[in-house]
């Protein structure tokens, strides 16, 4: 029987799903259960005994509404169907949204909350390396926002072109500096040329700069390695990569920052999809992987979540010890809007609004520098001529 008033919480990971079936939300919440678990939905087989189920079946929490055609329902996954070190969280995506999603009778599939057992959190997730409170120990930035710059043009630029712009966006009192999704390995501006480069001129500095090293399985930790072993101190990989890598590089327990960047994540997360995963649950186990900074989303920009939206984000991640990097329109106009809904606790990340200020990148940032202390002067003045302020 997989039907239950309650369970051992730490022998279940506890999805929380809303479910429209075209019978009842008893069948729909059966299919997931038994196909995401033991076998079939509907076909019982001889190997299938009665201490399988027990041991190995998802349960279904009992709710007043099961003949409802759609709804909320709480699926318990068995902690043992899993080997944490080896599966991680690749495998617990394929449990957690996998076949269900080819079942004709369910016609929506929104995976919107996750709770995993502390006790699998404790032996299996290193969480971040440095979170919040290391990462302004390094940066020395309390008590404000924390601003970042984006190397714009994302790619074509040689290593040479790409020093003098990081030079130009230190100068101008970044703290973090982000590659491009678009960058990786590209043959005008490879990681064996630029890390090195890049790395000698940031050695004496406080600020985080993030290589991108999107790629295969096959490449990437060792272009982790790569970046350790030649004086880099941070990494970003898109999610594309796998969503899994996160945990692989912070299993590594190199002194590296890591940024997860979510650019196509809508294709998981747009709450318009009949099957989705809600956002703050890939933030969640982006957190438990380990990341330092995640791109959180954007308020007031022109990829614009709602003030509730962005803030249910941030505080997700903030009770993970990451940093929301808000980002896809920030300019200074915006700044002083942005923290007074969501607190200082999080990563200005800019690239055009620096490399697109009238007067150049150095003083794209000291407007961002300036927004951020609250310290006005004729860059943000301009800045804010173009872009804008908002309350």
């Amino acid at each position: 029987m997989i039907w239950v008033d309650s369970i051992d919480s730490e022998k279940y990971i506890v999805a929380k799903y809303y479910l429209s079936s075209l019978k009842s939300l008893k069948d729909a919440s059966w299919n997931l259960a038994v196909g995401q678990s033991v076998g079939n939905p509907n076909v019982r087989l001889e190997r299938e005994t009665d201490q399988l189920f027990e041991d190995h079946s998802c349960v279904i929490l009992n709710n007043n509404n099961m003949n409802d055609t759609s709804g909320i329902v709480y699926i318990g996954f068995p902690v043992a169907n899993i080997d944490f070190v080896g599966d991680g969280v690749s495998q617990l995506l394929c449990f957690l949204m996998g076949g269900q999603l080819d079942i004709d009778t369910i016609t929506e599939c929104h995976l919107l909350d996750l709770v995993i057992p502390d006790h699998v959190i404790k032996q299996y997730f290193k969480g971040p390396k440095f979170g919040i409170d290391k990462v302004r120990d390094f940066t020395k930035v309390y008590d404000k926002p924390l601003l970042g710059g984006i190397v714009k043009p994302k790619t074509g630029v040689s290593p040479n072109t790409l020093l003098d712009m990081v030079k130009e966006m230190v100068d101008g009192g970044v703290n973090f500096i982000k590659e491009d999704e678009i960058m990786s390995n590209p043959n005008v501006c490879p990681l064996d040329e630029r890390v090195p480069l890049i790395s000698e001129y940031m050695r004496d500095k406080n600020v985080v700069y993030c290589f991108c090293i999107n790629s295969d399985p096959a490449h990437i930790l060792n272009r982790v390695k790569f970046i350790y072993e030649n004086g880099g101190n941070g990494v970003h990989i898109n999610f594309w990569s796998g969503m899994g890598v996160y945990k692989s590089v912070r299993e590594l327990d190199l002194p590296l920052f890591v940024h997860f960047q979510k650019s196509g994540d809508k294709i998981l997360t747009n709450k318009k999809h009949a099957f989705h995963i809600d956002w703050k649950v890939i933030c969640y186990l982006a957190g438990l992987m380990g990341v330092d900074f995640i791109h959180a989303g954007m308020w007031g920009g022109y990829s614009d979540y709602s003030e509730e939206d962005m803030k249910s984000i941030v505080d997700v991640l903030h009770k993970n010890n990451v940093i929301p990097a808000l980002s896809c329109g920030m300019h200074p106009g915006l700044v002083s809007a942005v923290t007074k809904r969501f607190g200082n606790d999080y990563l200005a990340n800019c690239g055009g609004s620096l490399h697109g200020h009238p007067m150049g990148t150095v003083a794209g940032a000291k407007a961002m520098r300036q927004a951020i202390d609250g310290n006005y002067g004729p860059e943000y003045y301009e800045a804010i001529d173009k872009w804008g302020l908002v309350d």
